[in-house]
């Protein structure tokens, strides 16, 4: 919480996350996930917002804390922040809470377009709030491990990152705000993308970006009949569907660091979450969603020979984990976190590669 020191001048009051009391802008599922998050950590929580009247009836039933129809009223009783609205309407939400100096959890993508992003980057950046975007892949466990060797050396020169979010059937409802590019600003790309993308410039450590070749398609969402096993069905048809259902892409950083991106709502292919990390000294390859690792190597040490490790740690609720730095962050009134920052590149990067599919050529991201 800042505060008015006798010279006039804000200050940080450091306080711990028992202390800061948060609400909740977007009272769907992934609302509620934080929410049930925010209980076990023993946050308090004072509020929710929706526009959906039903939506809060169901949050203030279940949590027993005043809900409104008007975000305005809930920051005027909360420390903190946290969106989780459709893509469209995070930049009202989040801004309007920057110019207060709440601090704010914001929930990836930073927005549905870059110029939306740019605006909230540039809010966010002049606020006195603390602020981080929802990259909880990056809290898993398994990546914690690849990250800490890679910062000791054990890879050596880290040069090529395979991204891989591809699901075999796992449009998320045609109809819904999620395949309507108005309100999303794209499909798997912006929603599965994302996720992919940052992880792999968080584990090259966010070189600097300078060209993007990409396609996307849209080749089962627009299909009248949609088959499929699990996960979500459509329930509008085609009629409901003007996003993409998968995308590859290729990166290429400074230094010749690059990535190769593969995801996918929809595809005819088993499903792939797999991230291949190449380094000079040893490779690291995992699985997002089981948490399996295994690292890869050579050596001419004794009789030529290869090394492969298998590495086993207990899966983590990243979601978890991440609120916890979220606070962590709050308390210690580190400014430390580029998440805003970085976000915004990810947000460069889905809007080159989308600019590149419909151009048919690379694209050059500015200084």
């Amino acid at each position: 919480m800042w505060v008015r020191n006798e010279t006039g001048n804000s200050v940080l009051m450091k306080r711990n996350r028992h202390d800061v009391r948060t609400g909740i802008v977007g009272l769907g599922n992934i609302g509620q996930f934080h929410a049930e998050r925010l209980v076990e950590l023993d946050v308090p929580l004072v509020g929710g917002m929706d526009v959906a009247t039903e939506a809060r009836k169901r949050f203030a039933r279940r949590y027993d804390v005043d809900v409104y129809d008007d975000h305005q009223e809930l920051y005027d009783s909360v420390d903190a922040v946290i969106i989780t609205t459709p893509n469209k309407y995070h930049e009202e939400y989040a801004i309007d809470a920057f110019e207060r100096d709440l601090h704010v959890l914001l929930e990836k993508p930073l927005a549905h377009s870059i110029e939306s992003a740019r605006r909230i980057a540039e809010a966010a950046a002049a606020s006195d709030g603390h602020c981080t975007v929802g990259f909880n892949n990056r809290f898993a466990n398994t990546v914690q491990i690849v990250k800490n060797r890679i910062d000791r050396g054990d890879l050596g020169d880290v040069t090529h990152v395979e991204a891989n979010y591809v699901r075999r059937r796992g449009i998320p409802g045609r109809g819904s705000w999620f395949t309507r590019r108005q309100i999303a600003g794209g499909g798997a790309l912006i929603d599965l993308g994302v996720h992919a993308i940052d992880l792999a410039l968080y584990l090259l450590e966010y070189p600097d970006v300078e060209e993007i070749s990409g396609v996307t398609r849209s080749e089962f969402g627009s299909r009248e009949e949609y088959a499929y096993l699990e996960m979500w069905a459509g329930d509008s048809g085609p009629g409901g569907f003007d996003v993409d259902d998968s995308a590859s892409a290729f990166v290429r950083c400074e230094n010749d660091n690059t990535i190769s991106l593969e995801v996918a709502w929809a595809t005819n292919r088993p499903a792939n979450h797999e991230f291949v990390v190449h380094g000079t000294e040893s490779a690291a390859v995992f699985d997002l969603l089981d948490g399996t690792l295994s690292f890869y190597s050579a050596s001419s040490v004794g009789p030529s020979h290869f090394e492969d490790t298998a590495v086993e740690t207990n899966q983590n609720d990243t979601h978890t984990d991440e609120l916890r730095a979220f606070f962590d962050g709050i308390a210690s009134g580190r400014d430390a976190d580029d998440s805003v920052e970085e976000a915004f590149v990810v947000q460069q990067i889905i809007d080159a590669i989308y600019r590149s599919g419909e151009s048919g050529g690379t694209i050059t991201l500015p200084e």
